[in-house]
């Protein structure tokens, strides 16, 4: 375990690096040539204009105004001042209850510091086992935490009782927290305006008709069994060739702006190019021509593509979006079974417009399940693989490893302020690097899977990567230890020791952790509000391919939350809190920091900068409270393993109370909760409709949600429909192409209850 030099080098670099990106960012957010970097929300608003539009030649790049660096840092107390509901109004629920994760931590951590410090640390500083020990080599981290306290000694009651104090206290939290976002989800759902998804249902797997095509046989389905509620219907294209060629074709339309602007700009000869793999070698052509000739070729392309996509009934994919009337009847189709096939006519909530991913649509039913078992064995390879790079990692916090491998360089590496550096700063920012290219992988992954939403999506990745920090960077991180050694050791043994072997070695890494979260946590989130890579490529846009307003505009990348990397990382955080709390309460003001600086941060951004994908109205949270949950008994077996390797023979059994505490918790609160995340109430959907009657009595709904999901590389374009049935029609039968049956439609009668109370 590293020393207190070490974990103050490691500090020290990432406070003056997070001091660096965060005095960088006010100053340069200043400057009227970066005003759409940093606030890009409010020009998608229409509510912030350029300030480039006034001053003098250099007052349109340049702040000229010195009184507003001495104000540089008013945007922390800014990005606290804006209330809940109208960081709700303005940002949506999704963004609003992210930001609710981090004040959770904050609500979880600063008492079991307070309690921590207050009573675990003099209990294991002044135990001086480690003091007493012969041929022990221990520093001051090591005498605060766990490891200090002899075997069997009574002072592991103290333990004891304080990882009941935590967990009933998290227990408490966590039961408030869900509370209230429930209360706030079912408000935002009763109170929000009218959304195509809230007609709509996605009907997945319909079934092949030899007499009617996809379209008419979706309809006569829903004309029958949904009479009096069903309005009209869009089937799904696979247009996935279509798409990239829509794509293809803006890429080069970039590239004739940019030889343009430079043409017209330079005032010289007209610019050339190679047509060779990105223009190093091949054929030396006039650009301008040459991108002007491509375009044309990929229209026809396109345009043929297109033709092919409306007229070829294959192309048609036996999926459907389907509206109806009402709420109500929405609500009713998307929560029952349609058919006595439970394969057939499957149905699900739309996904709002925006938050549809196309290109799944297009996977067959049959075919996904055979593609989510292909991806779930890649994932475990991936994970299993990944442990060889932790290990590499790992090796670097221990010196005596680096040696045996470089022994040339043990004098260098002896060095007080190298050794400090080494253990201190390397490791933490070795495994950040790993980490990079992460969630884009497992985020194609979900991908690969079939899901058809975006938010879907996210929250699939999101657990996977969740899994993969737990396994490789949590459980890889402690048992790795030099090399393979102990992994080794780890994969030989009986199950019921793996949480005494997980346990043991968790004190020893907590100087590890100390220094991943001040990397990732504080560095990290720095680095965050900087946008290097959105500041960049706005640049280069605004320099080569801008030539009006609406192109700046174009030019701009205000980016989202990520759910899918950003919130596991912070359950990473939850998961070391709760894990350290008993064992080394010392690492708890580490994780409070990245709450804390996490929560400034983001609420910045959230208000100033990100514009978020989709609005799923909170529905991820019970994917962050089950987290959480297993992230509480993890901690509570690993420690239960490490109390029985200090052979404190009376915790044991009082411990294992604590994990069966914690999911009959976690199943109160699924039967409590969780209906409200996955469910539309038919009371509260029934009031929706109601007063929505009453105050637009004229609303033509159907022209409202004609073109709500039309694939978006139709959206400029007149195709053919499928045919709805009008909303005055009143004939029992329903026409169909089938000469040997007649359906009949049964009469729907339901009542007209009061709304639910929103407050739980």
């Amino acid at each position: 375990m590293g020393s207190l030099s070490d974990i103050a080098m490691g500090a020290a670099i990432n406070i003056l690096s997070a001091l660096g990106f965060l005095v960088a960012f006010a100053i340069l957010r200043l400057q009227p040539i970066n005003d759409r970097v940093y606030f890009p929300k409010w020009y998608l608003k229409g509510v912030r204009s350029s300030p480039r539009h006034s001053g003098n030649v250099v007052g349109k790049f340049v702040n000229l105004d010195l009184r507003t660096y001495l104000r540089f840092l008013n945007w922390m107390p800014a990005a606290l001042q804006m209330p809940e509901p109208e960081l709700i109004e303005h940002a949506g629920l999704d963004s609003a209850v992210y930001i609710r994760i981090y004040l959770l931590g904050l609500k979880i951590f600063v008492p079991l510091t307070v309690l921590g410090f207050c009573v675990l640390l003099p209990v294991n500083w002044t135990s001086k086992t480690l003091e007493n020990a012969r041929g022990l080599n221990f520093s001051d981290i090591d005498k605060l935490s766990i490891s200090n306290v002899g075997q069997g000694s009574e002072r592991f009651w103290a333990h004891l009782v304080m990882a009941y104090v935590f967990a009933f206290w998290t227990y408490y939290t966590l039961y408030r927290e869900y509370k209230i976002i429930t209360s706030m989800r079912l408000h935002f759902i009763a109170s929000e305006n009218r959304r195509p998804d809230q007609f709509t249902v996605l009907v997945r797997n319909v079934p092949p008709d030899p007499d009617e095509s996809v379209s008419e046989h979706v309809e006569h389905f829903f004309s029958v069994n949904h009479h009096d509620h069903y309005l009209t219907h869009q089937v799904a294209y696979n247009a996935n060739k279509l798409a990239s060629l829509v794509d293809k074709k803006k890429s080069l339309q970039n590239w004739l702006v940019y030889y343009e602007n430079k043409h017209i700009r330079g005032n010289t000869k007209r610019p050339t190019m190679k047509t060779g793999f990105w223009g190093l070698w091949g054929k030396t052509v006039d650009a301008i021509r040459y991108y002007t000739s491509e375009i044309e070729k990929l229209s026809k392309e396109e345009a043929a593509e297109r033709e092919r996509v409306v007229t070829d009934p294959k192309a048609i994919m036996p999926v459907a979006f389907v509206s109806f009337k009402s709420r109500w009847g929405a609500a009713v189709c998307a929560q029952t079974q349609q058919s006595s096939n439970p394969t057939l006519w499957l149905t699900e909530w739309a996904p709002e417009p925006r938050d549809v991913y196309w290109s799944n649509l297009a996977i067959p039913f049959v075919e996904i399940t055979i593609r989510r078992l292909i991806m779930a064995v890649v994932l475990f390879f991936l994970i299993f693989f990944f442990i060889i790079p932790i290990a590499f990692v790992q090796s670097l916090a221990n010196i005596e490893g680096i040696e045996k491998v470089v022994p040339f360089l043990r004098p260098i590496i002896e060095m007080k302020v190298i050794k400090s550096f080494i253990q201190g700063f390397l490791p933490g920012i070795a495994l950040k690097l790993f980490l990079i290219f992460l969630p884009s992988i497992l985020m194609t992954i979900s991908k690969i899977e079939g899901f058809p939403a975006l938010s879907t999506l996210e929250r699939k990745s999101a657990s996977k990567y969740y899994l993969f920090l737990f396994v490789n960077v949590f459980l890889g991180s402690v048992i790795t230890g030099t090399a393979f050694q102990q992994l080794n050791n780890f994969l030989h043994q009986p199950a019921n020791k793996i949480p005494e072997t997980v346990g043991e070695s968790i004190p020893m890494k907590a100087t590890f952790f100390m220094s991943f979260i001040m990397v990732d946590g504080w560095a990290g989130i720095a680095a965050e509000i900087l946008r290097i890579k959105p500041f960049i490529v706005f640049h280069l846009k605004n320099t080569f391919l801008v030539k009006t307003e609406q192109d700046r505009e174009q030019a701009m990348d205000p980016g989202s939350l990520n759910f899918a990397s950003s919130e596991p990382r912070i359950q990473l955080y939850f998961l070391l809190g709760f894990v350290y709390s008993v064992v080394t309460p010392i690492l708890l003001p580490f994780i409070i920091v990245f709450f804390s600086f996490s929560y400034l941060v983001f609420r910045h951004q959230i208000i100033n900068v990100y514009n978020q994908e989709y609005e799923s109205g909170a529905a991820f949270w019970p994917d962050v409270h089950g987290r959480l949950i297993a992230a509480m008994i993890v901690s509570q077996l690993l420690l239960m393993g490490l109390m029985s390797t200090k052979h404190a023979s009376q915790s044991t059994p009082l411990l294992l109370i604590l994990p069966v505490l914690t999911i009959w918790f976690h199943l109160f609160c699924k039967r409590r909760f969780e209906a409200a995340f996955v469910k539309f109430p038919l009371q509260d959907a029934m009031v929706k409709d109601t007063l929505e009657r009453a105050t637009e009595p004229n609303l033509n709904l159907r022209d409202y949600l004609k073109d709500a999901y039309v694939h978006p590389v139709f959206r400029s374009e007149e195709i053919e429909r499928p045919a709805a049935i009008d909303e005055e029609e009143k004939s029992p039968l329903v026409p169909t192409k089938r000469t040997s049956r007649r359906s009949t439609p049964r009469e729907s009668k339901y009542g007209s209850e009061v709304g639910s109370e929103v407050d739980i």
